[in-house]
């Protein structure tokens, strides 16, 4: 089992998280061949007061998915203090993965490790590889981007500065998928992203000062967004308009097959 939690970590906050999954694992009658943090943290730009949002991906017993009745797709625990945490039935997240939700990406991703077994997360790993559709996923950022653009920053309106990340993940998302053709699977880890991306170096430096600041302060003030970030952010959506063709696809037959191969495998090493 693969396991990489950041000493910087509340090690009480962990071994919560760790009791909440093992408890999990007893009373649904699952695996949890994955389980991750998904937030801010793993993202590479925490506050002092972010909350730990562990996500993971389980299995069912096999009379489960025979079931007439079949079980909820997702498991949600009650938000207790800071600890977030919630988790996806593989079967969803292959789907989901097939109609390009980068989400399934980004925890396949993370460089926050609660508990994963190491054959299955390379295995789903090469499989997002195989099927992932770059457009699609290019989609899912960029509906993302500009519906958080438009929200927080539309006609130079002051906010809350972190907000400036929600916007600006998703762009340096898509510049990663333009200067990586052919390749579906971007970094979960923003500084990575940002220098994989080959982000101009002016807004690397705002970009390393704003960590910094959001690394020891629960607040980083209420201002506009920085012309040097909104440029970049704009020009990486217009980019993507051009580049991508975002027209809802369906699976290729090789992939829906790739996709059935690896949950068939994994229900067979992990369903009782």
């Amino acid at each position: 089992m693969l396991r990489d939690i950041p000493p910087t970590m509340d090690a009480a906050a962990v071994a919560s998280i760790d009791a909440r999954l093992t408890a999990l694992e007893r009373d649904e009658r699952i695996s949890l061949p994955l389980a991750i943090e998904s937030g801010s943290r793993a993202w590479g730009f925490p506050s002092p007061d972010s909350d730990y949002d562990c996500r993971f991906v389980y299995i069912r017993r096999k009379a489960d998915y025979l079931s007439l009745f079949p079980k909820r797709d997702v498991i949600e625990t009650p938000l207790v203090g800071d600890l977030d945490i919630n988790g996806w039935d593989l079967a969803k997240a292959i789907k989901l993965l097939l109609k390009g939700n980068a989400v399934v990406i980004e925890w396949l991703t993370s460089p926050i490790v609660y508990r994963a077994d190491t054959r299955f997360r390379s295995d789903f790993l090469a499989l997002a590889g195989q099927v992932a559709e770059r457009a699609m996923i290019a989609k899912h950022y960029l509906h993302l981007g500009e519906r958080q653009r438009n929200a927080y920053f539309a006609e130079g309106k002051a906010v809350r500065l972190k907000k400036i990340f929600y916007a600006l993940r998703p762009a340096a998302a898509l510049r990663w998928l333009r200067y990586h053709p052919g390749k579906a699977v971007a970094p979960m880890h923003f500084p990575t992203l940002l220098a994989e991306c080959d982000a101009p170096a002016d807004v690397r430096r705002l970009v390393g000062d704003l960590i910094e600041q959001k690394a020891v302060s629960r607040e980083l003030g209420i201002g506009v967004l920085p012309d040097i970030i909104g440029d970049f952010i704009d020009t990486e959506y217009a980019a993507a308009h051009v580049e991508f063709d975002t027209a809802r696809r369906t699976p290729s037959p090789q992939a829906r097959q790739a996709a059935q191969l690896f949950f068939d495998s994994s229900l067979q090493d992990f369903a009782s």
